[in-house]
Formats: C-alpha cells, sequence, structure tokens
C-alpha cells in the first residue's frame, strides 16, 4: 500500500521520481558497483556473507581463501572440527558463532536441500545464521533474484534521503521496495551501499563532492566545501 506523502513531506509520486533519479545517478557515478564479497558459487557467498556481519569485506576476503579450499561443500562444514573451522574464521570476529550459524546452516542444507543452496527467499531464511539481508544477497548475486539488501549504509542513506523514516529493516525494504522498479533492486542496493563506504559516511559525509547533493533534503551535514570534502572520499573496498 503506498503512503500519500514521504518522510519529507513529499507526495508519494515525487518521491518515487526522486528516489529513481537518485538511482539513475548513483548508476553512472558507480557503474562498477558489485558484491564486494570474493565468491564463485552460491555456497561460497552464503558463508562469506555469514562471516561480514560486523566484519569488513576486506577482512573477510583474506580468510575465505583457505576456507573455501579445506571446505568446498555443504557436507564438509556439516561435518567439519568446530575448533578448525573456529581458528580459520576467528580474524572475522564472533566466531564461535559464527562457526554455529555456519556449521548449522550446512546441516541444514544436507538434511533438507540436498547440500544446495536454495534459490528461494522462504527457504533461505529457514537456514541457521540466514535472515532477510543475507538471504537477499545470495539472491540478487548468486541467483540473480532481484532482492534489496538492508545493510547500516544502506539504512543511513535511505534516512538521510528521506526515502523513508522506518528503522526495522524488513520494513524499509517494503517501502523502498515501492520506490525502485523490482529489476533494478539488487543494483541499487550495490550503488547505495558503495556511495555510503565512499561518500556519504556515518560520522562526516562529504556532501560537498556528493553527485546527489541537488536531491538530498541532508545536503549540508557534512562539510559543502569541494576542496575539503574531496578528503574524505575513500576510494577501495570497505565493510
Amino acid at each position: 500500500m503506498l503512503r500519500d506523502v514521504s518522510p519529507g513531506g513529499e507526495s508519494q509520486l515525487a518521491l518515487v521520481r526522486r528516489a529513481r533519479r537518485m538511482d539513475r545517478i548513483l548508476a553512472e557515478a558507480y557503474p562498477d558497483a558489485h558484491c564486494e564479497l570474493d565468491f564463485r558459487d552460491p555456497l561460497e557467498l552464503l558463508v562469506a556473507t555469514i562471516l561480514s556481519a560486523q566484519c569488513t569485506d576486506k577482512r573477510v576476503n583474506t580468510v575465505t581463501p583457505a576456507l573455501f579450499m579445506k571446505y568446498p561443500t555443504a557436507e564438509d562444514y556439516a561435518g567439519a572440527d568446530r575448533a578448525e573451522l573456529e581458528g580459520i574464521i576467528r580474524p572475522t570476529g564472533f566466531f564461535r558463532a559464527k562457526a554455529n550459524s555456519i556449521i548449522g546452516m550446512a546441516q541444514a542444507l544436507c538434511e533438507r536441500f540436498g547440500g544446495e543452496v536454495p534459490g528461494r527467499l522462504k527457504d533461505l531464511v529457514t537456514l541457521p545464521g540466514v535472515g532477510r539481508k543475507t538471504a537477499n544477497v545470495v539472491l540478487g548475486n548468486a541467483f540473480g533474484v532481484p532482492g534489496i539488501t538492508v545493510d547500516t549504509h544502506f539504512q543511513r542513506l535511505t534516512h538521510r534521503f528521506h526515502w523513508t523514516s522506518e528503522t526495522d529493516p524488513v520494513k524499509i525494504e517494503r517501502v523502498v521496495a515501492e520506490l525502485i522498479p523490482k529489476r533494478d533492486w539488487t543494483m541499487m542496493s550495490h550503488r547505495l551501499i558503495w556511495h555510503g563506504r565512499r561518500v556519504c559516511h556515518a560520522r562526516t559525509p562529504a556532501c560537498g563532492v556528493c553527485p546527489l547533493a541537488a536531491l538530498c533534503p541532508s545536503y549540508g551535514i557534512g562539510p559543502t566545501d569541494p576542496v575539503q570534502a574531496a578528503k574524505l572520499v575513500r576510494p577501495g573496498p570497505f565493510s
């Protein structure tokens, strides 16, 4: 059900138009936007996404080559020696909880899905350690199924853009799904996350060099001087 006005007081139609224009601008700014976790198949992406909780993608990518080599299948994770698995993933933090999730997820895959990662949201979210965010990452990037990934960057930017005032990730996902065409959900998620990592930072956004300045109701919460703002831009892979 579409709302009559946006959090910023716009009509729903005006908000939809502004949101889609912002997404088009981000598409021009980040033509190479993609998932920054390294993976070769759905299982690898599922494991990497579980490991990425409270950890940078860059750090996860330093751990996963050895991990993927040792555990190439769901059966391998399901029967893993817990201490050995924990030792490999320790650098990603919260390694005991993550090991529990990975082993439990793999056991569920073997018991209910023949050891294969399912390609449906309703199946993925039944796996231990897999919520909607993780499921949408896997669907969008391993299966080509459109999905909206509401991580901390995505949530911050949708608030700053006045796309929504919701704080619950599921509600944010539903609101944004009304603004952006379904075919663009996955790439839009990448673009917002890239912009949040590189320009629209949590503490001090680089407003003075932001390509969305003319359309962003939060313009000015960071430095607007282009020279000063440019110093805040962070190139490269981040969390």
